[in-house]
Order: structure tokens, then C-alpha cells, then sequence
């Protein structure tokens, strides 16, 4: 894996394991020779996964929407920043330049970018893993609840397994080495009446 997309929030969040989850990941990132591609904010848990990964010699990206350089502030030392003119365009080339996509923790941004591409993967558009950074549990109600979607039918049980969780960066990446997309028809079938 060349690079890898970091899904986070702009904001730090409340606990100090959500700054520390991101230090730990760009630290992995830079050792592994991963380069970061993210959402290109100086703020936030964003800006500190680029900080790390700048400071440990790796590899940053960015891209952000002209909407948000200032609102999110820029980040003015990345390895190279795309400005973009939409959010749509920026989750399109976030992926174009990934092989992979991580989430650490973040509100309903982090989700819905995650939640695209993981769509996109279930539908046969890319075959890249994608995981979750579960730091102290963050994710644990929304795996829950990703569960009770298979139980409900609305969701295949291999598609759900395309979603990786790990609470460390290598145990993430590792499972991203080794991750071969499930071939799943992606529409459950129905008892007709």
C-alpha cells in the first residue's frame, strides 16, 4: 500500500485517547512508508495525524474544498494540498489517490466519508479495505448497530465483514495487507408472497 486515506474529525474530541490514536497512527503510517492522504486541515485530530506524519519524514496529503480553507484552516506544510471546488470532489479525489481508508474518530463528516466509500467498495466501484480505528471503544454502539442492519435484512453479512475494526494501526494495517474483497451479491434476496 502506497497511501492510505485518514477519515478524522476536525475537532480533537473530548478525551485524550482520540489525540493519541492519531499520533499513534501517523507514527505507523510514516515507520511503514505509508504515505497520509486526509481531508487537509491544520485543525483537529486532522492536524495532528499530518503533524505526525510530517515529523516522522512521511508522506501528507491533503485536499479541501475552497469552502473550507479557511473555516478548517488549511494545513500550510503538507507534502502537497489540493484545493478542490466541492465536497464531492473532494471525497473523489481522496479516493483516486488512496489504497486504502481509515477512520478515527469524528462526527458526521468522518462518517459519510467512510460510509461512501465502504458503498462504493460493497458495489464492485473499488476493491480497497477499509477499517475503523475503534480508540476506547468509539465505535462500538455503531458496530452494534451495523449488526442489527445484517440481522434486519438489509445488509449481507460478508458486506458487513468488508468493514475492518482494530483498536491499534498495525493490527489495522496488517489486516489491510492481507484483505481480499468478498464477492457478495449485493441485493438480499426476499421471500416473495
Amino acid at each position: 500500500m502506497r497511501r492510505i486515506c485518514v477519515f478524522c474529525g476536525s475537532n480533537p474530541g473530548r478525551s485524550p485517547a482520540y489525540r493519541e490514536a492519531a499520533i499513534a497512527l501517523g507514527q505507523t503510517l510514516a515507520r511503514r512508508r505509508i504515505g497520509l492522504v486526509y481531508g487537509g486541515a491544520s485543525v483537529g485530530l486532522m492536524g495532528v495525524v499530518a503533524d505526525t506524519v510530517l515529523a516522522a519524514g512521511g508522506e501528507a496529503i491533503g485536499v479541501i474544498p475552497e469552502m473550507l480553507v479557511a473555516k478548517e484552516i488549511a494545513h500550510p506544510g503538507l507534502t502537497e494540498q489540493h484545493v478542490v471546488p466541492s465536497m464531492h470532489a473532494r471525497k473523489a479525489k481522496m479516493a483516486e489517490l488512496s489504497d486504502g481508508f481509515v477512520a478515527l474518530p469524528g462526527g458526521v463528516g468522518t462518517l459519510e466519508e467512510l460510509f461512501e466509500v465502504w458503498t462504493w467498495a460493497q458495489l464492485g466501484s473499488h476493491a480497497k479495505p477499509c477499517g475503523l480505528l475503534d480508540v476506547n471503544g468509539f465505535y462500538g454502539k455503531l458496530e452494534a448497530f451495523l449488526d442489527h442492519v445484517v440481522d434486519e435484512g438489509f445488509l449481507r453479512e460478508g458486506h458487513r465483514r468488508m468493514l475492518m475494526v482494530a483498536a491499534a494501526p498495525d493490527a489495522l494495517l496488517d489486516a489491510f495487507a492481507t484483505y481480499t474483497p468478498p464477492v457478495v451479491h449485493k441485493w438480499v434476496e426476499t421471500e416473495r408472497t
